[in-house]
């Protein structure tokens, strides 16, 4: 046994923090923005923004894996332990957000009503002595840190926001691994946080923050302008859930939710300048290029020319947010027609289909995830978010790319520690400058771990095509094979979506039980007989529509035929089972 492989000493060390000066004051009566303040520090309070109401949501029904962000910061040469500790108790004090309780509220489930910043607390810091260990094994040891904190949960009630661990060497700073709650910080913010830390950690002042605060940010969402635009952006959502395929992937591979996943980090030095080439060749931007290289993959792996892509959108459009701290961010909802003649017209049609998605993604979270179930009993199927796409290359800190190695080959392949993820393929982007790198999220369902490499060496190959000029799709089976989507008889194309007839039996069977199922003219058609005189169309619907999460491949009828026996003869109800209210309330929004 070595030394190192004793679990090494850990203390924990409260740092206080008081804010310097007063925060944002509440919204002024006419709905403007928060008065600023001096004087003592006090407890400000309003409603919480579009997205930390977002990502409440989330992390009251996910496990603490899913909601919370771990990364390792880089530490200035010669930083001592006393003075990384001045400087996280700085940051903290800077920014409102890191402040930030979200105490339950009134009504019957608790849910937060409103933010609450604190200007006084403590910041607990867990200290662990690494000394005598190599740069790779401090290294390893502060992502273990990072990913081992990511489980334990944050209370929303309480600040701070954020939590962290330092790896030090008696006085001296070796690591900093820190976890993010991701309704204090999204991925952007981080990014500010970073570059803060870094220079108060090498003894820079800093300006004034400028940023508007989160409840002055909560302030303009509540005007009339930030009310529309959240309306709009609930229609463009609607539009998309009632008319697109809700799903992306269908077929005999998709069996049950997403789950055993793989990840694969991807670096290559030669992409990084056959992207530029793209992008000077077509006047789009890499974002746009990787994302239509990106969709041109998996609607060939997919089987099929429309696509429904999740990307996360940073919602900083304006320049006041570019430094905000706070969460912002939230899905934008790209339909995109991928059945193009060449690569250079799905890029112009993905420049198009984002720059719309990104500026409608500034929502109501209960109201989006009711139009998703409104959306779901209309259809009969239910939205999946299957495909994700996160573009984090403008939110790495330089400090951070600087401390990481060159590729050791390329390109470099590496697999990672799969997160849980609630879709079947996520895309994430990490920097297209020097160095093209992202990381692969797959389901096996969808990709197992050699198609997930191959998936990644064919976009490398596109984006080398797409750098001397047009790609057209046939072309695609060269270099990431035929589609492996397999579909027999019983699958058939039903409002957009594609079907597996068999799943739709096994549906019905595990929800209503015994029953006939048939297609006719492109409706699907479910007849059955029941002793239970609750049981008409409405209800049979219902139990349908609520069994339907995980099962991708399957849709709830159109039509029911619901017969019940009686002495007198026997009664028939039939009808499509869906609810005028909700009919009527998505009518309104398209």
């Amino acid at each position: 046994m070595t030394p190192h492989d004793v679990r090494p000493a850990r203390r924990q060390i409260s740092v206080p923090f008081a804010a310097e000066s007063g925060g944002s004051g509440p919204p002024a009566r006419d709905g403007g923005p928060p008065t600023r303040h001096s004087g003592p520090p006090t407890r400000d309070s309003g409603p919480l923004t579009r997205g930390q109401d977002n990502m409440i949501r989330c992390i009251r029904g996910e496990a603490p894996e899913q909601s919370n962000k771990d990364s390792v910061w880089p530490v200035p040469d010669g930083t001592s332990l006393g003075a990384g500790l001045a400087a996280l108790r700085r940051l903290v004090e800077r920014h409102d957000s890191l402040r930030t309780a979200f105490p339950p509220g009134p009504g019957p489930d608790g849910f937060p009503a409103a933010q609450v910043v604190h200007p006084t607390g403590a910041l607990t810091v867990t200290v662990v002595e690494a000394g005598g260990r190599s740069d790779a094994e401090l290294d390893a040891l502060a992502e273990e840190s990072g990913r081992t904190d990511l489980a334990v949960p944050f209370d929303l009630a309480a600040p701070p926001r954020i939590r962290f661990t330092l790896l030090a060497d008696r006085d001296r700073l070796l690591r900093l691994a820190a976890v993010v709650c991701h309704a204090g910080a999204d991925g952007a913010a981080t990014a500010v946080l970073i570059r803060d830390w870094h220079a108060l950690a090498a003894g820079q002042e800093l300006p004034p923050v400028t940023a508007p605060t989160p409840l002055e940010i909560a302030a303009a969402e509540q005007s009339t302008q930030g009310r529309r635009r959240a309306a709009n952006s609930l229609r463009h959502w609607a539009r998309v859930l009632t008319t697109a395929p809700q799903s992306v992937f269908a077929d005999a591979r998709i069996v049950g939710p997403p789950r055993d996943h793989g990840a694969l980090l991807v670096r290559s030095t030669a992409a990084a300048g056959h992207l530029a080439a793209v992008c000077r060749r077509t006047s789009a931007s890499p974002s746009v290029v990787l994302l239509a290289v990106f969709a041109a993959l998996v609607a060939h792996r997919a089987g099929r020319g429309e696509l429904v892509i999740s990307a996360l959108s940073a919602n900083r459009q304006r320049a006041a947010l570019v430094d905000h701290v706070g969460t912002l961010a939230q899905d934008a909802l790209i339909l995109l027609d991928a059945g193009v003649d060449d690569l250079d017209e799905l890029i112009a049609r993905t420049k198009s289909a984002s720059l719309g998605a990104y500026w409608h993604s500034t929502l109501d979270a209960e109201l989006v995830w009711q139009l998703v179930e409104d959306a779901a009993h209309l259809r009969g199927t239910r939205f999946p978010r299957q495909v994700v796409v996160n573009d984090l290359s403008l939110t790495v800190p330089a400090a951070v790319i600087d401390a990481r190695p060159a590729p050791a080959g390329d390109p470099e392949l590496t697999p990672l520690p799969a997160p849980t993820l609630p879709a079947r393929l996520m895309f994430t982007i990490l920097r297209i400058a020097g160095s093209l790198e992202f990381v692969l999220v797959t389901c096996p369902q969808v990709l197992d771990p050699a198609e997930t490499e191959g998936f990644a060496r064919a976009l490398l190959a596109v984006l080398a095509a797409a750098a001397e000029g047009p790609v057209v799709p046939a072309g695609l089976p060269g270099v990431l094979g035929p589609p492996p989507c397999a579909r027999g008889r019983d699958w058939r194309l039903v409002d957009g979506s594609w079907v597996d007839l068999a799943a739709v039996r096994g549906l019905l069977d595990a929800t209503l039980g015994p029953h006939q199922l048939r297609l006719d003219e492109g409706r699907l058609v479910a007849e059955l007989v029941s002793a239970d005189p609750a049981l008409d169309p409405a209800a049979a619907h219902r139990a349908v529509v609520a069994a339907l999460p995980g099962r991708d491949t399957a849709m709830a009828p159109h039509h029911y035929v619901v017969r019940h026996p009686a002495p007198g003869g026997e009664l028939v109800r039939a009808g499509s089972g869906r609810d005028r209210e909700i009919v009527a309330r998505l009518s309104a929004l398209t």
